[in-house]
């Protein structure tokens, strides 16, 4: 496997190429490595499936470079959108109804996907040069993340993979909601608490009076 630091002036681009080339790279976001490949890329996202060892009913979710990015991909209801204004870029995962002209390889056919615009610039710049990203954790099913680029590498160990080196990550998988319909549900907690996401999807008011999100 190939490293290359994030702060590399050539890292983009190599990244990108590996994408346009079909082959997932494996990138630092805001809470976690992933393992990513273009979201319209379904070769490359079998090919993720099986380095992880991961079932293919186990859909995997999509990383975005913006709101507008996001918005052509799901249909977004009231409180998504309330959501999205209020945490992203962060570490919220929305799953919506998928639009449907959204072309998408996730995994096993779904009428639904989990998207998120995460706060972190390389993961951004990349999805702003390629389009949106489906990325799952960079580790073999069932295995803890690793916490660094060394670890990634020992763990997945598929030969010639770029690898994006961005330190130490010791952030937890995104919060994930339902938000498909009006009550939000949330499936998974994580950095974004239970009561952050029911203040602001329950509240008619401004972001700056909803307080911070947290555990």
């Amino acid at each position: 496997m190939t490293v290359v630091a994030a702060d590399d002036p050539r890292a983009l681009d190599r990244a990108a190429a590996e994408l346009e080339a079909g082959r997932p790279v494996v990138v630092p976001t805001d809470t976690v490595y992933g393992l990513a490949a273009r979201a319209a890329d379904h070769a490359a996202v079998a090919t993720i499936f099986e380095w992880k060892d991961r079932p293919r009913h186990q859909v995997m979710a999509v990383l975005v470079a913006s709101l507008d990015q996001a918005r052509s991909l799901a249909n977004f209801t009231a409180s998504a959108s309330a959501l999205a204004d209020a945490f992203w870029p962060g570490p919220l995962t929305l799953v919506l109804e998928r639009r449907d002209d959204a072309t998408l390889a996730l995994g096993a056919p779904s009428a639904t996907v989990g998207v998120r615009w995460p706060k972190a610039d390389f993961v951004v710049a990349l999805a702003r040069r390629v389009g949106p990203l489906t990325t799952t954790s960079a580790n073999r099913h069932g295995l803890e993340t690793p916490s660094s680029a060394a670890g990634v590498v020992t763990q997945l160990d598929r030969g010639d993979v770029l690898v994006v080196d961005g330190g130490e990550l010791g952030g937890q998988p995104s919060t994930v909601v339902d938000a498909t319909g009006p009550d939000p549900q949330v499936l998974r907690i994580g950095p974004v608490s239970e009561r952050s996401v029911q203040v602001v999807s329950r509240a008619d008011v401004s972001p700056d009076s909803r307080g911070p999100a947290g555990p």
